[in-house]
């Protein structure tokens, strides 16, 4: 297992699919790279004049956060801070952008995303890959010691309480996403698509002028996808119940995403939820806040905001997704499906 970590982090099941309709001059004209970074396999595709250049310096982009963001590595922004003992720590301007958009998350969902969550994620072994179920009495405890309101930055200083701890895993590889779309942008990409493990970020549309066309797995049978979405300049970001999960002594399935409430995976009727908009962050935050929230409660969110677009798959087996989208979206699996209107 890598050494880079990010205990909230999810492989999202995301998929791009639209190579295999472009053809061998198309394919040509989008320059590719690959790198493992962030504890996951990354490709990069890129179009347009100064496309190596662009992809060279994306690597590198990567690689620099993923020194500063790692919650495992004592050397890192994030090792200081959880280290400090109730002390300031000095970060760089990546992480105290990222702090402070985790805790306008926090606000933004009533709690829902909380960034001080790590230690109750470890307890469950999602960092470390040694599960187990933590008693009631252990979750209450480091509940104690969760609370996203604590953390204070003033301008690149950040304090944590003491016994407080952070990770910015449900926003990291959103984040990473933003920060490749302007490397391709200063050095004139007309089209590129990423894959960052997962979460999907695009730039323009394909070479040939259509749009981009991403599958999305479906929850209970991960090895198919569900539905098809096109998209052209939009991030695509999943979080799902059956990734990074275990079955425990009890027979029953838990999964990382944790609910800040009561330090239990989250069971409130969701087992997938897909965030497609303008941002690779917001859509990394919110696909794990209303995932914690809920149908009742991500729909209400989505009504209140609607600056972004979802997919919502229930428990039940039924795919809601919300209308700006309607025209883009393609069932392909043989779960029905319903569009969500902002009446």
């Amino acid at each position: 297992m890598n050494i880079f970590k990010f205990g909230s982090l999810f492989t999202a099941a995301i998929m791009i699919i639209s190579f295999s309709a472009c053809s061998s001059e198309q394919n040509t004209a989008l320059q590719e790279t690959g790198l493992f970074a962030m504890d996951t396999y990354m490709t990069l595709k890129a179009n347009g004049k100064n496309a190596d250049t662009a992809l060279k310096l994306a690597e590198e982009r990567i690689r620099t956060l993923e020194v500063e963001l790692s919650v495992t590595d004592v050397e890192s922004d994030i090792g200081k801070i959880n280290s400090s003992n109730g002390i300031a720590a000095s970060v760089s301007d990546d992480t105290a952008e990222l702090i402070s958009a985790g805790i306008s998350y926090g606000e933004k969902t009533s709690g829902a995303l909380d960034i001080s969550i790590y230690p109750v994620l470890s307890e469950w072994g999602f960092t470390t890959g040694e599960y187990h179920i933590p008693t009631e009495k252990k979750l209450a405890e480091l509940l104690e010691n969760v609370d996203y309101s604590q953390v204070r930055i003033t301008d690149n200083d950040v304090v944590v309480p003491e016994d407080y701890k952070i990770d910015l895993g449900a926003l990291a590889k959103g984040y990473t996403g933003d920060k490749i779309m302007e490397v391709f942008r200063e050095n004139d990409v007309n089209s590129a698509v990423i894959s960052l493990g997962g979460n999907v970020q695009t730039l323009g549309s394909k070479p040939d002028g259509t749009d981009w066309r991403i599958g999305v797995k479906d929850p209970f049978s991960p090895d198919i996808d569900f539905c098809v979405i096109s998209v052209k300049d939009k991030a695509v970001v999943t979080s799902g119940n059956y990734e990074r999960c275990f079955t425990g002594d009890d027979g029953n399935q838990y999964w990382h995403i944790i609910d800040p409430q009561d330090g239990y995976p989250a069971d409130n009727g969701l087992v997938s939820v897909t965030i497609i908009g303008n941002s690779g962050l917001m859509c990394d935050a919110l696909s794990t806040a209303l995932f914690i929230m809920g149908t009742d409660k991500a729909v209400s969110y989505w009504k209140e905001h609607n600056d972004f677009d979802m997919i919502l798959v229930t428990d039940d087996a039924r795919v809601l997704y919300t209308e700006g989208i309607s025209e883009k979206f393609d069932n392909t699996g043989n779960m029905t499906s319903e569009v969500i209107t902002n009446d």
